[in-house]
């Protein structure tokens, strides 16, 4: 299995080709790649990503089938279900990175801004219970006479660095395997306006 580093390269460089519309790398149809992979999986990144459907990690790394180990969740939160389905594949496939993947104008991350200040009492417990997740990363920057777009801003790129912190210290297994395996949990934003991914 590749280094964390290797993987993070190889992420930035489809990126590039993704944003700059080069050729991309190989049809996401493959179907030599679908028979090679009917066996087994080796992916060289772990994405935990938004839901949004204008964040596909595959497309937007230009990687297909078995490439990206993909977890996507509204907020890109982390919850226990997130936490065990990345412990199953570092331990099962070795795979040394992980990315939390948000992106620009995430719409968990303003609902719980509007959450926060004008609370809701018939909103559904489950969304709510993605708000409750997202709420600690917001709430110390709610306050004062901040601008819209810069408070989103400053709010997704919290909740983004909240979940990588959350993967550290919430699991002993990915805590060991940071500490003495080469695993490496780190945080992403995706521009939706432009395409680009910036590694914070």
């Amino acid at each position: 299995m590749i280094s964390a580093q290797e993987a993070i390269v190889r992420l930035k460089e489809g990126n590039e080709r993704f944003f700059s519309g080069s050729p991309l790398l190989e049809s996401l149809s493959n179907r030599e790649r679908r028979s090679e992979l009917a066996s087994g999986q080796e992916p060289f990144a772990i994405i935990l990503g938004c839901s949004d459907s204008r964040v596909p990690s595959e497309i937007v790394f230009d990687f297909s089938l078995g490439h990206l180990f993909v977890i996507r969740v509204a907020g890109n939160i982390v919850a226990p279900s997130q936490i065990g389905s990345i412990e199953y594949a570092t331990s099962q496939f070795g795979t040394r990175l992980v990315v939390v993947l948000g992106h620009q104008n995430c719409g968990a991350v303003s609902a719980t801004i509007s959450e926060l200040r004008q609370p809701s009492e018939d909103r559904s417990p489950n969304l709510s219970a993605i708000v409750d997740r997202v709420r600690p990363a917001v709430e110390p920057l709610m306050g004062g006479d901040v601008d819209e777009a810069a408070l989103l801003q400053r709010a997704v790129q919290a909740n983004i660095r909240q979940s990588v912190e959350q993967l550290r210290a919430g699991s002993d297994i990915l805590s060991c395997q940071v500490q003495n395996g080469g695993l490496e949990i780190v945080g992403a934003q995706y521009s939706l306006s432009t395409g680009r991914v910036e590694f914070l």
